[in-house]
Parts: C-alpha cells; structure tokens; sequence
C-alpha cells in the first residue's frame, strides 16, 4: 500500500521544508488540496526540491477553469517534476461552481466524462503532433497552433485521478480516469459494496480491471501520543464527520448504513440560524458512526487497524486529520503500512 502525505502551508518555506521531510521519512506522495490557496503553486516548489515522491493535486476543481487552462498548467508542472505530477480532479458542488466560482453547472457526471476527453485530447496533441479537433457536447477546442503548443513532455501526460462519492461519478472515474481519490466521508462497507462495483463497471466499458486501476482513499484519522491529544483529535473528527453528514450531497453513504435519520438532522441544523449550530451538530454523530468512518487509536494500533479494514480494497492512502499530529507520530504507521 502507497502512504501519501498532505502539504499543508504554501509560504515557500514552508512548502519546501515540509515537502523535503516528507520524502525523507519515505511517504510515496504529496497533495496539496484547493481550499483557501491556489494547489498547483505549491507544487512548483515541491517538485523542484525534491526527487523522487509523487506530486498531485487532491483535488483542483476542474469546472472553476476550462479544460485547455488546466492542460497548460498539469502539462508544465508534469514536465517540471519530471513525470512525478498527478492531476487529481473534483466536481465540487452546484453552489460552489456557480456562486463562488461563477462557472456553469449542470450534468457534472458527464461534464467531467468530457472533461477528462478534452484534457486528453489537448495532451495527446502537444505530445504525439495529432491535430486538435475535440468536440463535446460542454467544450470545443480546434485550435492549436505552433505558436501556442508547448514541448512535449518526455514522460507523457499525467495521470488523471478523479474525486468521487456517489455511484454515477465512480463508475466516470473507472470509465476515463487512471485512479480515482475517494472522499474522506466514506466507509469500509461503502467501499466494499458501493465504490469496487461502480468503479468495475467503468473498467469494463473501456476493456480494463481493477488491477488496471489506483484507488486512494483520504481517510479520517485519530491519533495522538497522549490521552489528551488522542481525545481533542477524535473531537475534532466527530466535528467533521458532523459536517460532511449534514451536506445532502453525500447523503447515500449515510443511507446504505440505515443513517438517513441521522442525515436530516444534521442538514436541518446546518441550514437553521442557530448561533450554535456547527457545536450542536458533533454530539449527534455517535461513536458507531465514528469509527465506521474513521481509524481511532494510539500510533501503534492505526496503521494494524488500517490493513484490516482497508488492506485489501485501496491502493494507496493518506491521513486526513483536524488537529496537528507531528511527523514522528506518523512512523510507527507509516512503517507497518508500507511492510505489509
């Protein structure tokens, strides 16, 4: 199993120190998220000091920018890490795209199976000299010229890992993508009996099988070296855990557990104009809920814990923690992950 590190910060000393430590304690990958900063500029540094970990995006939001706008920047940033760049790419949702973002919406499942065409289509001309002549039913791009196409990259496009939930958007992810992140809301039994078959059907349809094919998972961790860090750290996975319970988007996790009433509540505290709603929201979210959804222990137990509920159904996984867990608190774990 690959074991994957967040990149936290993007002051570039920041960027730099932590993206070095991180290839010296042996992770095998480096996300940097699209929350508050841009995600590729980190990168820029990560890759120029460092050598051999991984680099990828987890995730950008692929409809806040067209397809050629995000081919420029995955194509130069692969070429800069030297083929170790993975784009990886999330809808988000209606809301964001259209009054953050200000970008249309609609359809996102087969906007996204385009996308990633598009983006393949516009790769494969600057690298193999094919003439560009995409055409979807979302975006159109027929023009290329000397003038505007880039080197080709020695190492080829990037790998394309898409962020998925539901069914429909898995089975794209199988369809087009070369992996796909699933969301840190999510379960071993949703996994097991909800993400594999979705994503082996999109396997199918283009000839390939689940060994063809990376399954990351972003998993909700809770550890601590003392009893006190271990308990503010399970708080705070209770709170997010609360949080992404209360977006209707990710409803069907909560349902194939028989937690739909759990789900009302939290969406109709979220939307209400209590003062204290994001507070009242965590104490609802039980401890069954809790660790059917995240790894809760001390650093010897997590990374055991880890193989037996994910061992034989992701490829690779990083760590999703709400409070600071220092480096040589992640040994122990890291060690017996990559081992097995």
């Amino acid at each position: 199993m690959k074991v994957d590190g967040k990149l936290d910060g993007w002051l570039p000393a920041q960027v730099i120190q932590a993206a070095q430590q991180r290839e010296a304690l042996g992770y095998d990958g480096l996300w940097v998220s699209e929350s508050g900063h841009d995600p590729f500029l980190p990168l820029v540094l990560a890759a120029e000091h460092t050598r051999r970990i991984e680099l990828g995006t987890a995730v950008a939001i692929a409809f806040a920018r067209s397809p050629m706008q995000l081919a420029y920047t995955a194509h130069d940033l692969q070429s800069h890490a030297g083929g170790r760049f993975v784009l990886g790419l999330g809808s988000q949702v209606r809301a964001h795209v259209e009054r953050r973002f200000s970008m249309p919406w609609g359809r996102p499942a087969a906007r996204m199976r385009e996308y990633v065409a598009a983006l393949r289509a516009i790769w494969d001309s600057w690298n193999r000299g094919t003439r560009l002549d995409f055409r979807g039913d979302f975006y159109t791009h027929t023009l290329m010229t000397p003038f505007f196409s880039p080197p080709p990259v020695e190492a080829g496009p990037p790998a394309v890992y898409l962020a998925a939930v539901g069914a429909t958007m898995t089975r794209v992810a199988g369809e087009v993508a070369d992996g796909m992140l699933a969301h840190g809301f999510t379960t071993e039994r949703y996994l097991r009996e909800v993400t594999v078959p979705a994503l082996e059907s999109g396997l199918l349809s283009r000839g390939l099988t689940r060994a063809d094919f990376t399954l990351s998972h972003l998993l909700l961790v809770a550890t601590g070296d003392t009893e006190e860090a271990l308990a503010e750290a399970t708080a705070g996975i209770r709170r997010q855990i609360a949080f992404y319970a209360g977006t209707p988007a990710y409803r069907g996790v909560l349902e194939l557990h028989g937690w739909e009433g759990l789900g009302d509540e939290l969406v109709a505290l979220a939307r209400s104009d209590r003062d204290d709603r994001w507070d009242a929201m965590a104490p609802l979210v039980d401890d069954e809920v809790l660790h059917a959804f995240a790894v809760i222990g001390e650093p010897p137990d997590v990374g055991p814990e880890i193989l037996r509920r994910f061992g034989g159904v992701v490829d690779r996984l990083s760590f999703y923690t709400t409070t600071p867990v220092p480096p040589a608190t992640w040994a122990p774990v890291l060690t017996r992950l990559k081992d097995a």
